[in-house]
């Protein structure tokens, strides 16, 4: 990745090197560039600038102006690292889309009508509970681990125990959504980031993990996939007193409308994300920490619906981009617009994504609700049964236990096994015994 230039802040005199030869013959070519997108609305890293300016331009000209342009319109975010540098940013207009569409979609009111729409109809929640294994589950396997979404969603639906490191990396990560959903009241503070830590890796035998300890050395860096070193933290001693600092900066007011320094939650959660990765507290799963924190964050400030919402599912698919977005971040005097503009890019279509699997959803209920009423099953039914059937025909999930009937439909254990075992003798079910438990799964003739 090429760096962009050293300016020399404010002071650098850019108009006056436009007016010097031979770059007053290509001025208005020049003043074209003093904006802080490109032409087609992209915030661009010089890396990629460069790229894209007429040939004949000096490319740390053309890189001032540019920079210029942005200067003007940062806004300051926080403190980070030692010595300190205030991260600063520019509200662009990916940023305003993403920050629209969580406001549309994704509150707690947005999720309470959806519910409404949906109705009481128990097989919802069979949907909601797969969505919030997708986020533990990709978080994990970005972070490197070896298991495939089916097995390990096998596991966390089957409650049963992990066989591997791996698996006992999405159980942690699992837990710490579950434990940032349920601390959602409580301020951020040193105390709550290392717990949240301790939740996610705790048991793993691994000796890069230190459950709910920092780091007390300055050799832990970030490499690349060739090894090379892309990212050195800032030093160990301070640490805690710094996370003070950003649990303070959290834990403030930035929502008044009527305050001069309002910030939108989507964009003080996403620096949040961005602070403990730079930080880079523990020496490992910190990426992990970093988002759950981001989730944390949204729950608080009572963006309900993103407990269902796997943004992880999206940075695993484009790793690089996620990580390049640090990078330029770190290598642009902290210009966290990168950082910003790519997660809200992610974050749309997370919120998109999840808008589309309720329609489907509510579009499915009535379609299969039909089919039951035709072929006469509806009646011999419960409702409990009538949501396991819905979800087994879907696809949503292909086996059951009496454990995890229960927990989806929050209802008593034998509820679960005698709903479970009245599908069996309407013959829609068959169920094998797997261990120590009956597993129930469609019937093959019901399956078409």
């Amino acid at each position: 990745m090429k760096k962009p230039p050293t300016l020399k802040g404010r002071s650098d005199p850019v108009f006056d090197r436009l007016g010097q030869s031979p770059h007053k013959e290509r001025l208005s070519d020049y003043l074209a560039l003093l904006k802080p997108l490109d032409d087609r609305g992209r915030y661009l890293p010089f890396d990629e600038l460069r790229y894209r300016w007429a040939p004949g331009l000096d490319s740390n000209l053309c890189w001032a102006l540019v920079k210029k342009a942005r200067t003007a319109q940062y806004a300051s975010l926080l403190p980070l690292g030692e010595p300190t540098q205030w991260g600063q940013f520019v509200l662009t207009p990916l940023a305003q889309k993403a920050i629209s569409a969580v406001d549309r979609k994704a509150t707690t009111a947005a999720l309470e009508y959806m519910t409404g729409q949906i109705g009481e109809r128990a097989h919802f929640s069979y949907l909601l509970n797969d969505l919030i294994e997708d986020e533990a589950i990709s978080s994990c396997q970005l972070e490197g681990a070896a298991t495939t979404t089916r097995v390990a969603k096998d596991m966390l639906k089957r409650k049963r125990l992990p066989r591997t490191p791996d698996e006992l990396m999405v159980i942690g990560n699992y837990k710490m959504m579950n434990f940032a959903w349920e601390k959602r009241y409580e301020p951020l503070n040193v105390e709550l980031i290392t717990a949240m830590h301790r939740v996610g890796v705790e048991g793993i035998d691994d000796p890069q993990y230190s459950p709910g300890a920092f780091r007390i050395n300055d050799d832990v860096v970030v490499q690349d996939g060739e090894g090379n070193t892309v990212h050195t933290p800032p030093p160990a001693a301070g640490l805690a007193s710094r996370l003070q600092v950003l649990s303070k900066w959290i834990n403030q007011s930035h929502d008044d409308p009527n305050q001069v320094d309002y910030l939108h939650p989507l964009i003080k959660g996403i620096a949040l994300h961005f602070a403990l990765g730079y930080e880079h507290p523990f020496r490992d799963g910190n990426g992990r920490v970093a988002r759950a924190l981001f989730y944390w964050f949204m729950f608080k400030n009572d963006f309900s619906a993103f407990r269902y919402i796997a943004i992880s599912l999206l940075l695993r698919n484009a790793p690089v981009k996620y990580g390049r977005s640090y990078l330029n971040t770190e290598a642009d005097d902290l210009d966290l617009t990168y950082f910003i503009d790519f997660q809200c890019s992610v974050i749309f279509r997370a919120v998109s994504a999840f808008t589309e699997a309720y329609r489907k959803s509510l579009a499915y209920t009535e379609v299969f609700d039909r089919w039951l009423l035709e072929s006469g099953f509806f009646d011999q039914l419960s409702e409990k049964q009538r949501a396991v059937y819905q979800v087994a025909k879907s696809g949503m999930a292909k086996e059951f236990t009496a454990v995890n009937v229960k927990e989806n439909l929050n209802c008593s254990y034998n509820t679960a096994s005698a709903t479970l075992n009245g599908l069996v003798e309407l013959k829609v079910f068959e169920k094998r015994k797997m261990g120590r438990e009956w597993v129930f799964f469609l019937r093959a003739a019901s399956a078409t």
